[in-house]
């Protein structure tokens, strides 16, 4: 407990006090190095294997660089024999490798940074006369370039780790294609959800204090809805902290439960939603069905970057507001994006629609078990290189014109 209290205190006073030491520089991710080590820390208290002997091998297991600046977060049984193992060059790894790191590239100038100044133009200080379907847009679009720069990092993270022999664990699944909250959280940020669920959510739900709430909970509302109670509850601390690890303001706690809230109710009403559908004679395997969860979905995860994005809670509720009551699409082609200004907005529309057309493609054909970096690791040396090609060119094409940003969860 003393060493957790000191690195969640270091933690703490880096992230959150750092206004009160001028000059003070943040590391780079430190956020990520620390749950790595206090989960490793957790794991040998509770004997799930023994701890690392020499502190240079335990030292590498932290600092691993590829990792170390937006993760992800690894566990320590899962790493040691790959770090610790005999490693050589491999051609055919090393091709698979360059076609990740490339199109994690692409998404990152390609999407990412290409919205940076449209997204910023539109809400960074909305007002009364900001058209309410621009609003809209723009989440839609910081949607994007959440998605594009934090799984374009990821891509480029798992792709250098890859060509050194080491397999990181997957940070992103086509979280949106998840069909609920609780879905697209274990889609997105994989790894910070499955060190919240090791490390927060099963021991406070299996607390004796949370287990006395159980049996209260029992007696008042009976077996069924008591024993959900509480895994209501562990998922709203949960995601509390979720909210407070995102940054020190109100407006990251809102973020945090308002998704524990959905997930919370979700439980809640799991039964109703059944019975629901048997009325209804909705199996829940029908095509439509599919697609209107997909939707659904998509709509509260859109909702919910309100909050992520706004300076306040009240700027976010009044961007809310303004996106249901004024709307005007023809001023969204006057919205500056890119270096060049509104002279550049249409091109970089089109741009940003094929690269999300691409994206869309590629999670489609990988929802549906295709491994693509397989398939074109078989091509032969001319294809592979003109695939190389195309994806630098493209990089550089579009590197040239889109701001000039670093990734979004290196900051943390």
């Amino acid at each position: 407990w003393t060493i957790i209290v000191i690195n969640f205190g270091m933690l703490a006073v880096l992230k959150y006090l750092h206004p009160l030491f001028e000059g003070f520089l943040i590391p780079l991710g430190i956020s990520f190095y620390m749950f790595i080590s206090i989960g490793y820390l957790v794991d040998i208290y509770f004997e799930k294997y023994e701890a690392e002997k020499n502190p240079f091998r335990f030292l590498l297991f932290v600092s691993f660089f590829p990792q170390l600046i937006q993760g992800p977060i690894n566990r320590y049984d899962q790493m040691k024999e790959q770090l610790y193992g005999r490693h050589a060059l491999e051609w055919h790894r090393c091709k698979r490798a360059l076609v990740l790191i490339l199109f994690g590239l692409l998404k990152k100038y390609a999407i990412a940074n290409l919205l940076v100044h449209g997204i910023a133009n539109i809400l960074d200080a909305p007002t009364e006369k900001t058209p309410g379907s621009a609003i809209v847009f723009a989440i839609l679009l910081y949607s994007a370039q959440q998605y594009a720069d934090f799984s374009g990092g990821m891509d480029v993270v798992i792709g250098i780790a890859s060509m050194f022999g080491i397999e990181l664990d997957e940070n992103f699944t086509r979280p949106f294609f998840a069909t609920s909250i609780t879905d697209f959280w274990h889609r997105w940020h994989i790894t910070l959800g499955t060190w919240m669920k090791d490390y927060v959510f099963y021991p406070v739900t299996l607390s004796g204090w949370m287990k006395k709430f159980g049996r209260w909970a029992k007696k008042v509302f009976g077996k069924k809805t008591g024993r959900t109670l509480p895994i209501c509850l562990s998922n709203l601390i949960v995601f509390f902290v979720v909210g407070v690890w995102h940054g020190a303001a109100w407006k990251y706690i809102v973020y945090g439960m308002y998704n524990g809230i959905i997930i919370a109710f979700s439980g809640l009403m799991a039964g109703n939603y059944k019975n629901w559908k048997k009325k209804l004679n909705i199996t829940g395997k029908e095509n439509w069905y599919y697609v209107f969860m997909i939707i659904r979905t998509f709509v509260l995860v859109n909702i919910s970057w309100f909050f992520d994005r706004a300076d306040t809670v009240g700027q976010a509720l009044h961007m809310m507001r303004l996106a249901v009551t004024r709307f005007a699409p023809a001023e969204l082609l006057l919205i500056p994006a890119g270096k060049e200004g509104t002279a550049f907005t249409p091109y970089a529309l089109l741009i940003l629609a094929v690269g999300c057309m691409i994206l869309f493609i590629v999670s489609v054909l990988q929802e549906r078990g295709i491994r693509i970096r397989e398939t074109l690791s078989r091509c032969s040396l001319p294809v592979t290189v003109a695939i190389y090609f195309c994806l630098l060119l493209s990089i550089g094409f579009f590197g040239s014109t889109a701001a000039v940003r670093g990734f979004i969860y290196a900051q943390f």
